[in-house]
């Protein structure tokens, strides 16, 4: 008596669909992968962009002092300029310190999804051992 192997191996257009779907589930996970990491990074631009922002409106009210002290220096040639010339050399200051601070911020933003590439290739080569399989 022989004995017949009861375990029936797939199919290869079995193995091919199996594949397809597997690769579908995967391009899936990584565009969701891609929306979450790019969410992140977009965040990031926002809050630097606000802190840009609010350099900016610092530094045009130390302007608008400085302004003021030059007016009021220029016009009366009392000691009250000074003091408006202190203020707004402060605040312009800041807001300088505070608009670069946001501009380089700006720079460290890396806007290609990095993670998403590294997985992508991983991806890759997957599919390639599993095609020369």
């Amino acid at each position: 008596m022989t004995m017949q192997q009861t375990t029936e191996q797939p199919s290869l257009g079995e193995l091919f669909g199996e594949l397809a779907a597997q690769t579908g589930t995967l391009v899936r996970k990584e565009v969701e992968l891609a929306r979450v990491e790019m969410t992140g990074k977009a965040k990031d631009a926002g809050r630097n962009a606000a802190i840009v922002a609010a350099g900016g409106a610092v530094v045009l009210l130390g302007t608008m002092a400085l302004l003021a002290a030059l007016i009021l220096g220029l016009g009366m040639f009392v000691p009250l300029w000074a003091s408006a010339l202190i203020v707004g050399a402060a605040v312009t200051g800041v807001g300088a310190v505070l608009a670069s601070k946001g501009i380089r911020a700006f720079g460290d933003i890396e806007v290609a999804p990095r993670q998403t590439m590294q997985t992508l290739e991983e991806n890759k080569q997957w599919l390639r051992e599993q095609a020369n399989r």
